[in-house]
């Protein structure tokens, strides 16, 4: 039967226990869920799972062929219907809990950097998908497919996928930022746009002794003129709600955010109660000046207040960090395949989403051990030669060199593509609808 712990062996010998027959059948026994002694076990499930979703969500028809065993699409479907969702939320959690090897996970200036951030992903058109996650707006039912919208925490230095949570279509980034932090340990800090700037993020952050470098929000005035008015002192127009505290440079200073009045709709009351009356942040503004940068200057706020720990040009590019996570993404939808999933229930695509978070972490390891002997940094090694290296179905080679991917800080490409779509009409009505006037177009001819 094929497993995929050959490979995890080559990785991190440590890991195999993870995800070894009586590491998962301890799991489920915990978890009250019996099993019958058949074919296709939890054991023999859970790696065929890892195993289709390595050869980018392969159908269940061809995972016969990969093992070399003899059960029908149906059977595995049933079999991956019996899986628990807490089995494999377990399963994450532990693997993600070992990843770290002590001493060897770079840190800046002695803190561990994550990035975080928001994507999407879209599945089938069943009625049960639609109603808990909804679609698009500006589509009518019928004519689109429900999306999900997943917020991710990566580790910045080796692009691990720390946590993910998954929520319905019309769900803002912040409002499950706070189910991240449990993840995070103190002294972490946090790298977002400007989406998870806020009060009361930056107050929950500040709670955890964690650190965050967001970009200010748009609609946050900032003003870097000394001992300025706020607009808890006078009223008026263009009157930032800070209170100066301290120059520390040029467009460099420590400001009092107030807490506001209102409380955030994604905020418990209880939670929101506790946070402090104020909280002491630091703004920061930088210009850009490398080429190819659509922001040419991007005002930073954060908790990390000391200036000569903490330079501002240093902030400035652990800021520019946060790009990664974009790379990360598409790594993660793009070319393992996430940005479209085949579950029909809701149970169903949470379990493909947890699967895809072990085979991520899994690529990365590999590419980490890659890094470490070919003397680049981890982000440096192609992901997808990473992953094709893990795709056969008993890799029993050792871990060859992976191509190593160049590094064109000046490269200038138009966000335009040069190969043309086929030239189909959106879908605007239901299926059902267009089929009738095709049959009326037919029998009128």
């Amino acid at each position: 039967m094929v497993s995929i712990l050959p490979a995890l062996g080559q990785v991190r010998e440590d890991l195999v226990k993870t995800l070894d027959r009586p590491a998962v059948e301890q799991i489920c026994r915990e978890l009250g869920y019996s099993w019958r002694d058949r074919q296709l076990d939890p054991w023999t499930t859970l790696h065929l799972f890892i195993v289709q979703v390595l050869n980018n969500n392969t159908a269940m028809t061809h995972l016969p062929h990969l093992s070399g065993e003899r059960f029908t699409a149906s059977a595995y479907c049933k079999a991956r219907t019996r899986l628990p969702v807490k089995l494999l939320e377990k399963l994450v959690d532990r693997f993600a809990g070992q990843l770290d090897e002590p001493g060897k996970v770079p840190l800046w200036r002695g803190h561990r950097v994550l990035l975080v951030d928001g994507s999407g992903f879209s599945m089938p058109d069943t009625p049960e998908l639609q109603a808990y996650f909804g679609q698009p707006g500006n589509q009518r039912p019928g004519c689109g497919f429900p999306v999900a919208h997943i917020l991710c925490l990566f580790d910045a230095e080796a692009g691990l996928l720390r946590d993910i949570v998954v929520a319905p279509l019309r769900t803002q980034d912040i409002a499950h930022v706070s189910e991240l932090h449990p993840k995070l340990l103190p002294g972490d800090i946090v790298v977002g746009d400007r989406g998870f700037c806020s009060y009361a993020h930056l107050a929950l952050v500040l709670q955890g002794n964690m650190h965050a470098v967001f970009r200010v929000h748009q609609k946050q005035i900032v003003d870097f003129h000394p001992h300025r008015p706020s607009a808890h002192e006078i009223l008026g127009t263009g009157i930032p709600t800070s209170r100066y505290v301290k120059h520390l440079g040029h467009r460099d200073q420590l400001v009092e955010w107030v807490k506001p009045q209102v409380r955030p709709n994604w905020m418990l009351p209880e939670q929101f109660a506790q946070l402090p009356a104020k909280i002491v942040v630091r703004e920061i503004r930088w210009r850009i000046r490398r080429r190819n940068r659509r922001v040419r200057e991007a005002t930073l706020v954060t908790t990390l207040l000391d200036p000569e720990l903490y330079p501002p040009e240093e902030i400035a590019r652990l800021y520019e960090q946060r790009w990664q996570v974009e790379v990360d993404l598409r790594d993660l939808k793009t070319t393992l395949g996430l940005d479209v999933l085949k579950g029909h229930k809701v149970d169903t695509v949470k379990k493909e989403l947890l699967v895809f978070v072990l085979v991520h972490n899994l690529v990365r390891l590999v590419m980490l051990k890659a890094a470490r002997r070919q003397g680049v940094k981890p982000h440096r090694i192609s992901f997808i030669d990473a992953l094709r290296w893990l795709q056969p179905p008993k890799p029993s080679t050792t871990l060859p060199d992976l191509v190593v991917n160049p590094v064109r800080p000046d490269r200038e490409e138009p966000r335009c593509i040069k190969r043309h779509m086929k030239e189909y009409n959106l879908m605007t009505r239901p299926r059902a609808e267009l089929r009738n006037a095709l049959r009326k177009q037919r029998d009128a001819a």
